[in-house]
């Protein structure tokens, strides 16, 4: 999915950590029995630190791995760089003392001393700049195992030289591995094999069918198989693979290589388990978290740290409205006291997002108000919500580039068609509420904002409001789009319409102003130019009922759907970063998308700065309507993106300190 590599691999390319400074030694003579007093009453000078040291072992194939070369290194925007080296002893045992780390991540490179087909990997630390805890193992263990976690899990941030990138999606990332490998026995994370995942989904099954694709790597294993390995692991019109490391990272990238054939070949190797009992449509690992209160999950917004919001539907196990917003780390563990209460909150909807100074606002959509938050989860809204603007029953929330916050109010199943508003709080204060009408608002879902300042709106019209209610389309709902200028007046084009649009829901701009809409109805995605021109529609090749969309750092188009659970890829405007042959709207994904057992009916789908995707599992069932239960985060698979939005989405840069732009840039017309 990721351009194919035009040249192999080579080892990382380190450099040498900056030699320690030399104190020449002072002699002092004592001139006095006075000057000797006062020399002995002054404290003896501290110790020199001794740099820590980190134990490990290293096993191939379920056996110890003797002389094979061990390399410390740190990575983060500005490089690589070596810690320390070792040889493994004949038990496959290293110890290696190190100057102290400074970089965002702390991992080991193995090789078996001579031969380059085989490399393991692991990560063993994590910097401060990210929004997980800093933290350091001593003791590890390196293996296949944690080869694949480590790789999957920072898939967007290694190339040939080693595992570098910006903070904090590089910090979370390095995290992330820990969900799918213990560091320090090697063996599955404590999430991975929980009731979640386990035996739930296929992503532990998944990881130990690839280590054994990287067994068959081992030294003492048939070289041909090896060969295979690497072989089936080439992109197309890409170079084969140097090593098992970069094996992994081509099948994170390009889910859909040679499943078939690596599976079959990976029963030869017989060292992990569970493995998958049937060949994988893609190699995709899903990671299901399930925290207090996230439950019918309507939206998500990732804050700067990488925290993941949610607006939650109902109460567990009933359709009752919910009082809670929840908040949870990089790493799927609710934070800020999450559930969070207070602010009006009665049945979030499908909408929320982050203004410039880190509150997130949601809509109310049973309190018929928005309710608001500061970045540490307090309530900033009063007990009944903001309701100023008349809000009926809001939807899609969004913050432009001026930090006002634009809400489509939807009216519900209310009124009449051609009802509904969208409502402006500028700069953020509701008490100046501007309302917005005309322009062909009906029934307004959601709402996005493009690079120019304009907000785009999809209507659903009364028909979708009433199949909003059911999720059971029968028949046209129709629908169409709104654009309001940055003066608040719809735009002379409005509204777009055309026959793809059948019921439209979520929204997403790409980096080049285009606006990307989801018609669940017609089961396809449409494609409109800045100036408001349709220039592409796309259908599905299975009827997923697709109800959201957003766009990575790569101008890829990640659709939800809520009628199959699934994840489609579109290849979008920049087809170069696509398989050779893309054009603009194919289909990068297998037929059904992306599935797990995890995937419910999805209404929401976010990208962090670490390239995860984030799912809201909405429905469990739809007859009799259940809520879903929790997130679920597929690993590495998408291009970073910054967070939160800035409105247009923009991939993070290493080349500046700055990894993403302001909120408030916006383009020139």
């Amino acid at each position: 999915m990721n351009r194919p590599r035009r040249s192999a691999p080579h080892p990382p390319r380190v450099t040498a950590p900056a030699k320690l400074s030399r104190h020449r030694p002072v002699t002092v003579v004592a001139a006095s029995a006075t000057a000797a007093l006062v020399l002995a009453a002054l404290p003896a000078a501290p110790p020199p630190s001794t740099p820590p040291t980190l134990h490990g072992t290293v096993t191939s194939a379920g056996r110890p791995l003797p002389h094979a070369d061990v390399t410390l290194l740190t990575g983060d925007r500005l490089g690589v760089r070596n810690l320390g080296r070792a040889t493994t002893d004949a038990g496959g045992a290293f110890q290696i003392r190190s100057t102290q780390p400074t970089g965002s991540v702390l991992y080991v490179d193995v090789a078996p001393h001579g031969d380059r087909s085989l490399r393991l990997r692991s990560v063993v630390g994590i910097g401060s700049g990210g929004g997980v805890p800093q933290r350091r193992e001593s003791v590890v263990t390196v293996n296949e195992f944690t080869t694949v976690a480590a790789t999957y899990a920072l898939a967007q941030f290694t190339d040939q030289h080693g595992i570098t990138g910006p903070s904090p999606g590089l910090e979370n990332a390095a995290a992330t591995s820990y969900n799918l490998a213990d560091p320090a026995s090697g063996k599955p994370g404590k999430l991975v094999t929980d009731q979640n995942n386990g035996t739930s989904n296929e992503t532990l099954a998944t990881l130990g069918t690839l280590a054994d694709l990287v067994s068959l790597c081992a030294p003492e294993a048939d070289t041909g198989l090896c060969q295979e390995v690497l072989r089936l692991a080439t992109p197309q019109q890409g170079t084969t693979p140097a090593d098992t490391a970069q094996a992994v990272l081509n099948l994170a990238h390009n889910p859909r290589l040679a499943t078939g054939e690596l599976y079959a070949l990976a029963g030869r190797a017989h060292t992990y388990t569970p493995a998958l009992t049937a060949a994988p449509e893609a190699w995709v690992l899903a990671l299901h978290y399930t925290p207090p209160d996230v439950y019918a999950p309507g939206r998500m917004a990732i804050d700067a740290k990488g925290n993941v919001w949610a607006s939650n539907n109902w109460l567990p196990g009933t359709r009752n409205p919910s009082p809670y917003v929840t908040v949870q780390d990089p790493v799927g563990d609710p934070i800020l006291n999450s559930p969070i209460s207070g602010g009006g909150m009665k049945a979030g909807a499908w909408g929320i997002a982050i203004d410039h100074d880190g509150s997130v606002w949601v809509p109310s959509y049973g309190g018929d108000a928005m309710s608001k938050y500061s970045s540490t989860g307090k309530p900033l809204s009063p007990g009944t919500g903001f309701k100023n603007g008349d809000l009926n029953h809001p939807q899609g929330t969004a913050v432009d580039q001026k930090g006002n916050v634009w809400i489509a109010n939807f009216y519900g199943l209310k009124g009449n068609r051609g009802q509904g508003s969208v409502i402006v709080y500028p700069h953020g204060d509701p008490s100046k509420a501007i309302t917005i009408e005309g322009g062909g608002l009906d029934h307004p879902f959601s709402i996005q904002i493009d690079g120019f300042g304009q907000a785009w709106v999809t209507n659903a019209r009364l028909n979708g409001a009433r199949l909003l209610d059911t999720r059971v389309p029968e028949g046209h709902a129709g629908g169409s789009v709104t654009v309001i200028g940055p003066d608040f007046k719809p735009t002379s084009f409005s509204p777009i319409k055309d026959a793809s649009l059948d019921w439209p829901l979520g929204l997403a701009v790409d980096s080049k102003n285009n606006v990307w809409v989801p018609d669940f109805v017609s089961n396809s995605v449409t494609e409109i130019g800045p100036s408001g021109k349709i220039t592409g529609v796309y259908g599905l090749p299975t009827a997923i009922a697709p109800w959201s969309v957003a766009i990575d750092g790569s101008d890829r188009v990640w659709v939800a759907g809520f009628g199959a659970p699934s994840v489609s890829v579109l290849c979008g405007v920049n087809t170069s970063t696509c398989p050779p042959g893309s054009s603009t709207g194919s289909l990068l994904t297998p037929p059904h998308g992306y599935r797990s057992s995890s995937i419910q009916h999805l209404t929401a789908v976010q990208l962090d700065q670490s390239g995860n995707v984030w799912l809201a599992n909405n429905w469990s069932e739809v007859a009799p309507p259940t809520g879903g239960n929790g997130l679920v985060e597929l690993i590495g698979v998408a291009t970073p993106v910054c967070t939160p939005l800035t409105p247009v989405p923009s991939r993070p840069a290493t080349t500046s300190s700055t990894a993403c732009p302001s909120q408030t840039s916006t383009q020139i017309g």
